[in-house]
């Protein structure tokens, strides 16, 4: 087993986003500046690699290239547009097929370096970027990459794109041609980050798309200008990329050491125990384990007895993120902080840790937990305190005070939490009535539970399934018997998107760089607006107040203030029922794929796998 322990304390930066934006107006009237070119650009201060630099570190420009690597996905797909809010897209699209002007080094905070783009200029106060397209960059079908298609990808995933792309678009005030090669943005209102975000909106081929609804799903396999083309689909259950020889950008710094593998595959199963067997018969190369428990106990297989599959560990020091059962307080009887308080008390964490990973993972105590972006215990201070002083009269209670989940019993039963968890619930309203909790009217206390029985991205449909099974014994105790509704992918995907759940399961990564992505995240246009990733229907003032803290933040200290404010009111607002994390990916593999020695700052973060991976050849 591998474990590399060579990761550089966090420095704290911000604005890290798949957000990006839009235009609201175009001229051609070239402008002169006084900025200089330069080949990357950094929230704060430098980029850490200097102009002329030879490949990214955590990069290995000797790796061989060929051979192929087949990974696996959890449910299914219908789309091969992943920039609409409609159809269920396949994953790997906007990763291998489509580019962005400007490239994100895992090894920094919030640092870009150039890639479509061969410059980025801005003035001191960021209210304008500019960008200078490379001359060579290509699509895949080799015409060239033009303004054009620039200034065509941003207004249409601006105004009929995903929601991701729409957050921003108020604030550019105008996009201009300013020569053959050249775009500049301008911007309405004061964000340092929006320079940086400008650099990482996919590039889309303008006339290949132009004529048709764009914002309808289809399966029309989009060129891009990426390392890789589509090669092969079968709707639903498989999908294949081919690295493209006459890449236009594989010469390139940035990309030496990256796209080694000629194909990568994806294939889809229904579950993650049919994702589990593939890899335990070969037919996937790697299987990212989530349960400690497992890991340690469970890889007596074949494969793995024969040395024909290996063991790697990569450590991060990112947040935690949150990750858990959400709570939708779009729906009444999730509306009043002290029947979630209720659901969180009765949510026996400690005896489901124990049960699922043998206590071996830490539980996620704030969205920004494992990181110094991270709340501090007690009562706030400083200028934590003096950014949400002005709103204690409207923060969930105990955000100023200090918040912290109840530890939890290692029994099965945590009768002070449910003492607990009665006395909330009377305080709302609620009282258990012949045996079932019900309101003054006589009306129970119900709710529906709805998962997806192919299970997330970092938990599987048996262990959810465990941990709500365990949660519903608990919640029986308290005259509570909740509906549990399980769903396909693409069904559970079209609920979520337009908030027609009670309760489910949550998932959000969360960076060091936190910025404009927050407001898709928390932010009041997200309690209507279907697709946004504010689940839990949170309309928060304080909350949009922080974050705009953040994006004014001229310096680190106000910044990772502005951060820790706002991991409070996120906290405090007991939106979510927290589980367990990872600060490690354990991730078992075929014994002939390696990647680099330097793990990033980041870890095992997109970008890591597959694009730094090789395969060692046969002999």
């Amino acid at each position: 087993m591998r474990i590399f322990k060579n990761l550089n304390k966090c420095a704290i930066r911000r604005g890290f986003t798949i957000l990006v934006l839009a235009t609201a107006g175009v001229a051609a009237m070239p402008l002169a500046s006084p900025a200089e070119p330069t080949h990357g650009i950094a929230m704060y201060g430098e980029p850490a690699l200097e102009k002329g630099f030879s490949s990214l570190p955590y990069a290995n420009p000797e790796a061989p290239k060929g051979g192929t690597i087949r990974l696996a996905e959890p449910g299914s797909f219908d789309s091969l547009k992943p920039w609409v809010l409609k159809g269920n897209a396949a994953w790997g699209v906007g990763v291998h097929v489509a580019e962005t002007l400007m490239m994100r080094s895992i090894d920094e905070p919030f640092t870009l370096y150039g890639l479509l783009a061969e410059s980025v200029e801005t003035d001191p106060d960021r209210t304008w970027v500019e960008f200078t397209l490379r001359p060579e960059a290509e699509f895949s079908d080799g015409s060239p990459v033009t303004v054009e298609d620039v200034m065509w990808s941003y207004k249409t995933l601006g105004t009929v794109g995903h929601p991701r792309y729409l957050g921003a678009w108020a604030k550019v005030a105008k996009m201009q041609k300013t020569g053959d090669r050249s775009i500049r943005f301008t911007f309405k209102e004061s964000d340092r980050e929006l320079a940086m975000l400008m650099g990482m909106r996919p590039i889309l081929k303008k006339s290949q798309w132009q004529d048709q609804n764009f914002a309808e799903s289809g399966l029309e396999p989009p060129i891009g200008s990426g390392a890789y083309v589509i090669d092969k689909v079968d709707p639903g259950r498989s999908i294949s990329f081919r690295l493209n020889p006459d890449y236009w950008g594989k010469d390139l710094p940035i990309n030496r050491g990256l796209n080694n593998f000629n194909e990568i595959r994806y294939d889809y199963f229904g579950d993650a125990s049919a994702m589990f067997e593939a890899f335990k018969a070969g037919d996937v190369n790697i299987w990212r384990e989530l349960s400690p428990q497992r890991w340690q106990n469970e890889y007596d297989f074949p494969l793995m007895t024969e040395g024909r599959v290996v063991k790697s560990e990569i450590p991060n020091e990112r947040p935690s993120g949150i990750m858990g059962l959400v709570m939708n307080t779009r729906d009444p009887i999730f509306a009043d902080w002290r029947v979630r308080q209720a659901m969180i008390e009765a949510f026996n964490f400690q005896f489901i840790n124990n049960t699922l990973n043998g206590g071996a993972d830490p539980r996620i105590t704030s969205y920004f937990s494992n990181s110094v972006l991270a709340m501090q215990p007690g009562p706030a201070e400083g200028r934590v305190l003096e950014l949400l002083k002005p709103f204690a009269d409207k923060l969930p209670p105990d955000a100023i005070e200090g918040y912290s989940f109840p530890e939890g019993s290692e029994r099965i039963l945590d009768r002070g939490a449910l003492r607990r968890a009665l006395k909330l619930m009377e305080e709302a309203g609620w009282t258990v009535q012949d045996g079932a909790m019900k309101n003054a009217d006589g009306r129970p206390f119900s709710f529906e539970i709805l998962l997806n029985q192919s299970g997330s991205a970092m938990r599987s449909a048996s262990e959810t399934q465990q941990i709500h099974d365990i949660f519903l014994q608990a919640l029986g105790n308290l005259g509570i018997t909740p509906r549990v509704t399980l769903l396909d992918s693409a069904q559970f995907v079209q609920r979520t998107n337009n908030y027609d759940f009670d309760m489910t399961w949550y998932e959000r990564a969360l960076s060091l760089s936190p910025g404009n992505e927050q407001l898709l995240y928390w932010g009041h246009d997200g309690v209507t607006l279907p697709g946004s990733r504010n689940w839990m229907g949170m309309n928060s003032p304080a909350a949009e107040a922080m974050i705009g803290a953040m994006l004014e933040a001229t310096t680190e200290d106000e910044f990772t203030s502005a951060v820790r404010a706002l991991d409070r009111v996120l906290t405090a607002g007991r939106y979510v029922i927290p589980v367990s994390f990872s600060p490690i990916s354990r991730l078992a593999h075929s014994a002939d794929l390696h990647y680099p020695e330097k793990t990033p700052l980041y870890g095992d973060w997109p970008g890591f796998l597959p694009e730094v991976w090789w395969q060692e050849a046969k002999k």
